[in-house]
């Protein structure tokens, strides 16, 4: 018989990606909750998510095979917490948490390398200075963050006031939730007297950023590809996901070992990651920026472009106990990329590309599959999960046969997609 596996916040988009997975047949997908009721609102309901999802589950009329979730929290810990009430596969919370967790993540790091930032804590109450040994600039961040929400780049006193204001007035929206998860844990004295909604500093750091994603099963680390992420020029917002990396192996294999080591020592298993690191070419330093629990839902279709399967593949096997089994460089094109179509002042979305024009753009195009973010009529500075400098219009996935095809392929698809706005 089919298994059933229920998806926390299944999109349209990844029931179509999760359609291209192989033994297809053996599968059966179902919603748990949707996106919107997940991330949207001044404050994530987690218990009553909680309730709601295993009222779901509880009144399905055959079996609960696993749950599964791609998203950042809260769903990264709704899983853990589900598998355990219902008895199925998944992550330990705890490892979970000290992922999400970003100051607990430093200290578990610090552990077993030093390939990381300067770190530590500000008073949000007080508006206090940096801790003693670090020095403008740095990124000011909460513990708990998603999408780069909250995440403030500074360079001098003034700026963190501000910054250290403006989460104070946001950090509730996560951090009451995430509380809620410390709560289910017995923690470490250091960690409980933090809590959720406290504030990391971290040392600014720079260069060339990648992902490592991977997996571990039966407690051996495995990692299957490294992604390159490419910023706006002079920005720190995502211009591109890129799949292969184009950057020498010897940076890459050292990425790879690093999130080995850093993985055991978190003590993930039967769990996807992805890791994102820094490397400065000037120094050849690498720094690790942010571990996740997960896997990047968004690197979803340029492994299935180059590779021939989805990392999805990685989720929804691992959650029923099987080696995820992924092909190599068995997909259709050399290249692919995400790409981030953004604008970086505030207005009101008087248009955006209808349907008609967006299958025109895809058919035009080869290769591509475009996702509009904003609807019409929204003020761009509403919309959650923004980074604080610019706003999404459109996620476009692009495969190629190199990188001068992907750039070219992509401005011709920007050509293709009016958006017109109020300032």
């Amino acid at each position: 018989m089919p298994e059933n596996i229920f998806v926390l916040g299944l999109d349209e988009q990844n029931l179509r990606t999760l359609g291209e997975l192989p033994h297809l047949a053996d599968y059966r997908f179902y919603p748990l909750l949707s996106i919107d009721e997940l991330q949207s609102g001044d404050a994530v309901p987690l218990r009553e998510l909680l309730d709601k999802a295993i009222a779901q589950l509880e009144s399905f009329p055959g079996s609960v095979d696993a749950i599964v979730g791609y998203w950042d929290f809260p769903v990264s810990s709704m899983v853990p917490m589900l598998c355990a009430r219902f008895g199925l596969r998944s992550a330990d919370l705890e490892a979970v948490v000290k992922c999400e967790h970003k100051y607990w993540s430093r200290v578990e790091q610090h552990k077993v390398i030093d390939e990381h930032p300067r770190f530590g804590l500000v008073d949000l109450e007080h508006n206090g200075g940096l801790p003693e040994h670090l020095d403008f600039p740095v990124w000011l961040k909460p513990v708990k963050s998603a999408s780069s929400e909250l995440a403030f780049k500074v360079t001098d006193q003034a700026e963190l006031d501000n910054a250290t204001t403006e989460i104070r007035e946001g950090i509730g929206r996560l951090g009451k939730p995430f509380e809620f998860v410390l709560e289910q844990l017995d923690l470490p004295h250091e960690i409980a007297e933090i809590g959720g909604q406290a504030c990391l500093a971290e040392q600014a750091v720079g260069g060339v950023q990648l992902t490592v994603e991977g997996y571990v099963f039966g407690g051996r680390v495995q990692a299957y590809g490294v992604v390159d992420s490419v910023n706006y020029p002079d920005s720190t917002s995502f211009l591109r996901y890129q799949y292969p990396s184009s950057l020498p192996e010897s940076v890459t294999t050292r990425a790879i070992e690093l999130s080995e080591r850093v993985i055991r020592q978190i003590g993930l298993d039967n769990s996807a990651f992805n890791i994102e690191f820094f490397w400065d070419s000037d120094t050849d330093r690498i720094n690790l920026l942010e571990v996740n629990p997960r896997h990047s839902q968004s690197h979803a279709m340029l492994f299935e472009y180059v590779d021939g399967v989805p990392n999805h593949q990685c989720m929804v096997r691992l959650a029923l106990g099987r080696d995820p089994e992924l092909p190599r460089r068995a997909g259709e094109y050399g290249c692919a990329a995400k790409w981030f179509l953004r604008r970086f002042t505030d207005g009101v979305v008087r248009r955006i590309p209808t349907d008609g024009e967006i299958a025109h753009a895809e058919r035009e195009v080869p290769g591509a599959t475009v996702r509009v973010v904003p609807a019409e009529g929204k003020r761009l500075s509403e919309m959650v999960g923004q980074d604080a400098y610019s706003y999404e219009l459109a996620d476009i996935f692009i495969g190629a046969s190199d990188e001068t095809e992907l750039i070219r392929k992509y401005e011709r698809c920007v050509e293709l997609l009016p958006f017109e706005f109020d300032d």
